[in-house]
This record gives structure tokens, C-alpha cells and sequence, in this order.
């Protein structure tokens, strides 16, 4: 039999991943890429729904939240991909970063909606730790003239 959640319960779940997924998407927004807040929030509150309503509906293991994952996973491969630009003349890639920023909000989500609070409270501050100060790290190395001199934003 499925499991049963209280409200309070859903709404925490997905309440935690539109925080998490905002606030990886806020400094995307303040860095002015091209998916901010909001995405990352919404990129988030989906996986961890769809995460839900697989849990819910067959429980929390088994082959229907493998797949539900895994979609989520590829599905949101294609969105980080929209993000990404190639720069042929100027031989740069941009929009990694992001694409990657888009891909952990979505593993951030999945681990909100299966109530994995702690696991995900540490992927967002390893997250937040490497947008922050792996870009002041990477300034820092430009500035010295050992770092790659192209952004990947």
C-alpha cells in the first residue's frame, strides 16, 4: 500500500526545494545568466513533485521511482543543454556552469520530495560553496594569469 503524507508533510518537501532551487537560481540571477531564479525554483519543485507523486502512488522503492529519476534526470539534461552556447569565432563555450547549476537544483528537488532533508541541506552548501567562491576562486587565478581566461557562466 502506498504511503500516506500529511499536508503539512507535501508542503514542506516541496516548500524546501523551491528554497533550495531559488537560492542556487539567485546567484545565477545576480551573476545575470540566462536561467535564474525562478527557473531553478520551478526546476526543483518539479523533480521534487514528480519524486512525490511516484513515492506516493507505489512507495518509496521500486522500478517506478527509478524511472521517475530517470526522466527527470534526461528531461533536464535537455534544459541545461538550452543554456549552453557555443562560440565558434571566439572558440568559447558558455552556459556550463548554468546548465550544471539547472542539473543539481533538479538532484536537490529529488532528494526534498523523497524527505531527504539533511542530504540535500549539504548538496545546496557545497552548491552555493562552489558557485561563490569557485568564481571568486577562478577571478582570483584569471587575475595571476593561471586560470582559464574563458567564463563558462
Amino acid at each position: 500500500m502506498p504511503p500516506t503524507l500529511e499536508i503539512t508533510e507535501i508542503a514542506l518537501r516541496l516548500g524546501v526545494a523551491v528554497l533550495a532551487g531559488g537560492l542556487i537560481g539567485l546567484d545565477r540571477e545576480i551573476k545575470k545568466r540566462p536561467a535564474g531564479l525562478q527557473t531553478h525554483a520551478l526546476v526543483a519543485l518539479g523533480a521534487a513533485l514528480t519524486v512525490l507523486v511516484v513515492a506516493m502512488g507505489t512507495g518509496p522503492i521500486g522500478d517506478p521511482m527509478s524511472r521517475a529519476v530517470q526522466g527527470i534526470i534526461t528531461g533536464i539534461g535537455f534544459v541545461g543543454a538550452g543554456v549552453i552556447m557555443q562560440h565558434e569565432r571566439e572558440r568559447r563555450v558558455e552556459g556550463l556552469t548554468t546548465a550544471a547549476s539547472i542539473w543539481t537544483s533538479a538532484a536537490i528537488g529529488m532528494a526534498c520530495g523523497a524527505g531527504y532533508f539533511a542530504l540535500a541541506g549539504v548538496a545546496l552548501a557545497a552548491i552555493v560553496i562552489v558557485l561563490v567562491a569557485g568564481g571568486w576562486l577562478e577571478g582570483w587565478l584569471e587575475r595571476r594569469g593561471l586560470g582559464n581566461d574563458q567564463r563558462q557562466g
